[in-house]
């Protein structure tokens, strides 16, 4: 079993013991399991999936870092929404709004955010999704 903290600035968001991790580093999908090597890894925004005895549970993250030792991972995030906290049609609503702002504005700014926002709806509908083929599974 792993030891999993994931935090974000505002709080500690998730802590269990686990079966494994799976990761979106920036070289890619890594999966943590216990007694792994000593780790330290970015992060990039994604979806985290949580392996436990006989569940599995998916995060929405922000970019980060990763830390283990084999016996407890620590993921430091930016952001961190789990299954339950994600709204689809609010999500759905995000990205329709941000593509409106694309297609009008010249703004680097409001045009950077929108992009933003397009980005992280993008991976909360992710998440979303893989919740609906395991719950159908």
């Amino acid at each position: 079993m792993l030891h999993l903290k994931v935090i974000t600035p505002k709080k500690l968001v998730y802590e269990e013991e686990v079966h494994a991790v799976v990761v979106p580093t920036v070289a890619g999908e890594i999966t943590i399991l216990p007694k792994h090597a000593d780790l330290l890894s970015l992060l990039k925004e994604g979806v985290i999936t949580i392996k436990k005895e006989k569940e599995i549970e998916y995060l929405s993250v922000g970019g980060g870092y990763l830390e283990t030792d084999g016996k407890s991972v620590h993921i430091l995030v930016s952001r961190a929404y789990g299954q339950d906290d994600i709204n689809e049609d609010r999500a759905k609503e995000a990205i329709e709004s941000a593509q409106k702002i694309l297609v009008e504005t010249n703004d680097k700014q409001e045009r950077s955010e929108a992009l933003s926002s397009i980005r992280r709806s993008t991976i909360d509908m992710k998440m979303l999704s893989k919740v609906r083929r395991r719950k159908s599974s």
